[in-house]
């Protein structure tokens, strides 16, 4: 009994073990990436400044609130980033605009990721007809441009916050589909889940505690550099109308308002525009690192 016990106490320790070791030996290529620290310092101010922003700011007075006296003011002591045509100061839009952009990026990725990997992992495991038809439904998905898909999806819920954030992630399920068969396919005839198999356990149990544990490397790699296109579509279609509702300072509508100024008044596009591309390119650089150091074969 003691030596039964003392076994399974061996056994968690090594496994212990090897994921700290997994864990440190990732820490360490990704801090040889420069470009991914650099992504990934980017990242954490701008979420830590996401977070913030309500106790930094006075949403009311300071990021909705009109003062038409300083309407169009350009950059300055008093408004670092100017003001926009109704008064108010763009820097503290930008500065509360993160939260609106990153959340809807965040959670439209997570809902790609409860559809994709539901679909991909369970396409890749039963396979037969029901593959065939998943894929083919992945291939119409892929073959419409993302943004006319959520622009569909917006029109037939209407315009929200939520619904933005559900067409997005609608539009964004079709590379997790791919993602999660193509990892399930290679994995599926391990000999751990042939005695999974063999021993009666459940198929969706496989699928979700031997399966997809280990796709997770390309599942996060492909989380991350989504969430940076996942922005660029909200931003698209706040830019068009269809996104979060004004006077919400979201980037996409800020870069909708400043459009129609942007040849004497080119500062209320371009900073929100500036915000854009630093959190894009920050997500993008961050996403390179982790799948180099995730991917034996990319490893230097």
């Amino acid at each position: 009994m003691e030596t039964n016990q003392t076994n399974r106490s061996q056994q968690r320790a090594t496994k212990l073990y090897k994921k700290r070791s997994t864990l440190e030996d990732i820490w360490r290529q990704l801090r040889r990436n420069k470009g991914a620290i650099i992504g990934l310092i980017l990242i954490i101010v701008i979420i830590l400044v996401a977070l913030l922003s309500p106790l930094l700011l006075d949403y009311d007075k300071d990021v909705i609130g009109q003062n038409i006296k300083q309407r169009l003011k350009p950059p300055s002591s008093a408004h670092w980033f100017g003001t926009d045509e109704l008064g108010r100061d763009i820097l503290s839009r930008v500065i509360y605009g993160a939260r609106y952009s990153l959340a809807v990026g965040v959670v439209a990725v997570f809902v790609a990721l409860a559809f994709g990997i539901t679909l991909g992992a369970a396409a890749g495991y039963i396979g037969g007809k029901f593959e065939n038809v998943v894929m083919r439904i992945c291939d119409i998905f892929s073959s419409i441009p993302s943004v006319l898909m959520a622009i569909a999806v917006v029109s037939a819920l209407g315009k929200s916050t939520f619904n933005l954030m559900l067409a997005v992630g609608i539009a964004s399920t079709a590379p997790f589909i791919r993602v999660a068969r193509a990892a399930v396919l290679v994995i599926h005839d391990e000999e751990y889940v042939e005695a999974a198999r063999a021993i009666g356990m459940p198929d969706w149990k496989i699928i979700w505690v031997h399966i997809l544990p280990n796709c997770l490397s390309q599942i996060i790699v492909q989380a991350t550099l989504r969430v940076g296109s996942a922005i660029i579509a909200a931003a698209q279609l706040s830019f068009l109308g269809l996104g979060v509702p004004a006077p919400a300072p979201e980037w996409g509508s800020m870069l909708s308002a400043g459009r129609q100024y942007i040849r004497d008044y080119s500062y209320m596009t371009l900073f929100p525009g500036l915000a854009i591309m630093l959190t894009v390119l920050s997500l993008n650089m961050l996403g390179d690192g982790i799948r180099d150091a995730l991917d034996p074969k990319l490893k230097r």
